[in-house]
């Protein structure tokens, strides 16, 4: 067992509960992550309660991306490198943060990434960028989108509930290693992300009935794996 996994695993023994609890999470889909493999987890983000919610949501340890800025901060960095996680300069290039995702799944880890590149805050995924778009075509392995929902609006104190939604794994082995093949990827990432949200949309105002099953990829997905 690796340094990361012990440590997620006294997580789920001592925060999940809190997350689970204060969050008031709901999962749908949770028996679509693959249980081994490399992959690359591509989710929205509107709040600071969505990686550990995220983490709460899924089965394996997630090696996630953050800002540098994080790392740097007194406490949160040595922290969250606990939990395996990496920097990343947002707004230049970093060939550092690309090798290390890259080897994360190359080496048959989870890979987590808000694929908006920053927090949301119209309350509305946006705009998804290419860097889980590459790794996956460039290492072979699947994206799982996710969706998180309710975040938006959760506060310290007002504990508004939080839902995930996770999608079928996409494949993207016709594209081309390059600028357009990551850029086709990207448009069908961010459109089933996005319809998951809206089914979580749903979900809510129906009172988050469970059992209940998310949507399957949107017509046309499924051809990305030519």
């Amino acid at each position: 067992m690796s340094g990361p996994d012990a440590v997620w695993g006294v997580g789920r023994l001592t925060l999940q509960p809190l997350v689970v609890v204060f969050s008031r999470l709901r999962v749908y889909g949770k028996e679509r992550v693959p249980q081994e493999g490399g992959v690359v987890i591509a989710c929205n983000h509107f709040s600071w309660i969505d990686p550990p919610a995220l983490g709460a949501a899924c089965p394996r340890t997630i090696r996630y991306m953050a800002k540098v800025e994080a790392h740097r901060a007194p406490g949160l960095g040595a922290l969250i490198r606990a939990f395996g996680c990496f920097p990343v300069r947002r707004g230049e290039s970093d060939r550092e943060a690309v090798r290390t995702m890259r080897q994360v799944v190359h080496d048959g880890h989870a890979l987590g990434l808000f694929v908006e590149g920053t927090r949301q805050r119209s309350g509305v995924p946006g705009d998804v960028q290419p860097g889980a778009a590459m790794v996956a075509v460039q290492e072979g392995v699947p994206v799982i989108p996710a969706a998180v929902h309710g975040s938006q609006t959760w506060r310290v104190g007002n504990f508004h509930p939080v839902s995930i939604a996770w999608g079928e794994p996409l494949l993207f082995d016709g594209l081309p290693r390059g600028g357009r093949g990551y850029r086709e990827a990207s448009a069908v990432v961010q459109a089933e992300i996005l319809h998951l949200w809206k089914w979580l949309v749903e979900m809510h105002r129906l009172g988050r009935p469970r059992p209940a099953t998310p949507p399957g990829p949107l017509a046309g997905s499924v051809d990305v794996e030519r």
